[in-house]
């Protein structure tokens, strides 16, 4: 019988930006590749230069949590953050942002019911053409603000 992959909690740190969440860390699921290595399994809202996917080194330390060190490898994905402008056509609505980009089949958390950000993966091979072309149109429109928390040389010249 095939053992199941330990998914693990990696933690990051950094220094939270001037007038954006005040968080300072912020742990992301993986599952653990070896003693110091895992592959991130979901999208950061807050941690830039991290996408799902990626496998990351990390340290355990005295209390036994998991801190990233650094990235070992890219999984080629990209993290796009987008945050739905409340007087906007989609109002407050991480559902309606979804629908917005569902042509792309990304998959995508949502931050909170307070505070309606969405993270997507964008994953290797999608049509970041596309996605960044209706992402500029949606910021332009009032649909939303976003951000890329993550891109690879394929989403900056695509």
């Amino acid at each position: 019988m095939e053992n199941a992959a330990e998914k693990i909690k990696v933690w990051f740190r950094f220094v939270p930006r001037e007038g954006w969440l005040p968080q300072d860390t912020e742990g992301l699921w993986a599952t653990r590749l070896s003693a110091d290595t895992a592959r991130v399994q979901n999208a950061p809202f807050l941690q830039d230069g991290v996408a799902e996917g990626d496998v990351v080194r990390f340290q355990t330390d005295s209390d036994g949590l998991y801190w990233a060190v650094g990235r070992v490898s890219s999984a080629g994905s990209c993290t796009i953050r987008v945050v739905p402008i409340p007087s906007g056509p989609l109002g407050r609505s991480p559902h309606a942002v979804h629908q917005r980009l569902s042509a792309f089949h990304l998959d995508g958390e949502v931050f909170s019911e307070d505070f309606p950000m969405v993270a997507f993966t964008a994953p290797a091979g999608a049509d970041f053409a596309g996605i960044k072309e209706l992402l500029n149109q949606g910021q332009e429109e009032g649909w939303w603000h976003y951000e890329v928390g993550c891109g690879t040389d394929e989403w900056w010249n695509a």
